[in-house]
């Protein structure tokens, strides 16, 4: 019940995500891309405020200060833009497929910088997933469209930010994460709004109605992928983030009119197919390392032998039997530092047995 709980919300929040990008590249048609994520940045940002004032939660935070927290919002306001800059020039379906292989790098990301097991088979799926990323692209070939790298750079930029995510040791909520991120975002977006030297667009009621959806939609995104993360498996729920690209493929076709050809499909399907799977992994278990770790630990067999009794709850080593005497009943001995029963054994403290 729980996976399922997980399940639907990461779904919503991977539909949320498609919708938010689909707003994002409308209303870049009638504005520049720095006022329209400027737009909704306010909007979120206010959202967010509004709702820890209610949960009655302070607005400033002494870890807002924190070096690796300002890193991670500096990282999701590199990937914000870029995103933003790719769906203003690229179909929405190339970026979205792009961003399909955030997951792989994570798992890069964790097993290089963070010390985590990545097994081979995992490795196999991040190279394969790199391949189908570059066959979307098409480097050098006739299909090549040069702002499809914004789309990788921000890709990465958000892999480096969920990275960061992973090696924070705070105790901000998701909630006051997303405050201190967009309050780095308003002004980069700012920033990208008045660079380009574009005139300002007054926004007529319908664009207005599309700026107050873009705000809805990304607070809803953000809450739900904060809720599905807190049900469940979280290899299993995870791999129900690959449901935005069916997504996109979707509200591309029909809103969009975008007809994705067939390089882009093969290479999403390629970026998903292993990565959903997995690797081939059976579920609930530990991906294999690169490297064996020893499967015994090393002990003082001198030591032991001097304190004639073994560790507590060291059950990778034989215990000594003691033989039944004669006149006692079946069990320990009088003499067996441990207990009759399975369980803790008896530590010798100060000549007198007592139980661990």
């Amino acid at each position: 019940m729980e996976n399922l709980r997980g399940a639907a919300f990461m779904v919503l929040a991977m539909f949320s995500f498609a919708l938010l990008d689909t707003t994002i590249k409308i209303l870049s048609q009638s504005m520049s891309v720095g006022q329209a994520l400027a737009l909704i940045s306010i909007g979120i940002l206010a959202l967010l405020l509004g709702w820890s004032v209610v949960q009655g939660i302070p607005l400033w935070q002494a870890e807002y200060r924190n070096s690796r927290v300002i890193l991670r919002s500096l990282c999701e306001v590199v990937g914000t833009c870029l995103i933003s800059l790719a769906l203003s020039l690229v179909p929405l379906t190339t970026v979205s497929a792009v961003i399909q292989a955030t997951p792989l790098v994570v798992a890069m990301g964790a097993g290089l910088f963070l010390g985590q097991a990545i097994g081979w088979r995992r490795w196999i799926a991040i190279i394969v997933g790199f391949g189908g990323v570059l066959l979307i692209i098409r480097p050098g070939l006739e299909g090549f469209n040069p702002a499809t790298l914004l789309a990788v750079a921000g890709m990465l930029a958000l892999a480096s930010r969920d990275l960061l995510t992973r090696a924070l040791h705070v105790t901000l909520s998701g909630v006051q994460l997303g405050i201190h991120a967009f309050a780095f975002v308003l002004p980069a977006s700012l920033v990208l709004m008045i660079a380009p030297g574009e005139p300002l667009v007054q926004p007529d009621a319908g664009t207005w109605a599309l700026v107050l959806a873009g705000v809805f939609i990304g607070v809803m995104s953000y809450l739900s992928i904060i809720a599905a993360t807190r049900f469940g498996n979280a290899g299993v729920i995870s791999s129900f983030r690959y449901s935005r690209m069916i997504f996109a493929l979707a509200i591309g076709f029909v809103v969009l009119g975008e007809r994705p050809d067939a390089a882009t499909l093969v290479g999403a399907a390629i970026i998903i197919t292993p990565a959903s799977s997995r690797s081939g992994a059976k579920p609930g278990c530990a991906a294999l390392p690169l490297w064996p770790k020893p499967r015994y630990r090393h002990t003082d067999t001198a030591n032991i032998a001097s304190k004639g009794a073994f560790h507590d709850h060291d059950h990778r080593h034989p215990r000594p039997r003691n033989p039944r005497q004669p006149g006692q009943p079946h069990g320990r001995s009088r003499c067996d530092p441990r207990r009759r029963h399975h369980g803790p054994r008896r530590r010798p403290i100060g000549g007198i047995h007592r139980r661990a």
